[in-house]
């Protein structure tokens, strides 16, 4: 059976959200296993690869002060704390999918943004967009696939320019 990362991604995006919110109530029973296993059965059949879901939980919760940190000069007006918990949450699954590599750095960005989409405000699509965009930029996360389409664009550029040419000859 297909994985189906999506669906993945909302199970985390839940299970981080409930997490964060008993673990800032003084839950002390708060378990990120026992919320994802929790959040997951419903969607067990279809979801396919769980491990997918704890890894990108798990692997968030144990990185949650670093990516914080990395997130805060990235939108300086929007102290991490004043942030609604659910784009923080989806800021924090984007910027570690980025620095993690699992998946492409536009389709991290992309899901991130989707996530925005369906369970933020009417803003916060732009913003994740824009934070996650800033991070690729700015925390060097693009440098490999900077150096991989600058190859591919100046092979792009001389096959076009030699099409241009050979319409050139033809035309005279």
């Amino acid at each position: 059976m297909a994985s189906n990362r999506h669906l993945g991604r909302i199970i985390s995006l839940q299970s981080l959200y409930e997490y964060e919110f008993r673990i800032k109530a003084g839950d002390a029973t708060a378990d990120i296993d026992t919320i994802i296993a929790k959040n997951i059965e419903p969607y067990a059949k279809a979801l396919g690869d769980t491990e997918f879901v704890y890894e990108l939980s798990k692997g968030v919760v144990a990185n949650i002060e670093k990516l914080d940190e990395e997130l805060r000069p990235l939108a300086p007006e929007w102290p991490i704390d004043t942030i609604a918990a659910i784009d923080r949450n989806v800021l924090r699954i984007g910027l570690y999918e980025l620095e993690t590599r699992v998946v492409p750095p536009k389709v991290a960005i992309n899901e991130a943004v989707e996530l925005a989409k369906a369970f933020g405000s009417d803003n916060s699509s732009r913003f994740i967009n824009g934070v996650l965009g800033t991070a690729f930029k700015e925390l060097g996360l693009g440098d490999d696939e900077e150096k991989n389409n600058g190859k591919s664009d100046s092979k792009k550029s001389k096959s076009n320019n030699e099409k241009a040419k050979s319409n050139k000859k033809a035309d005279a």
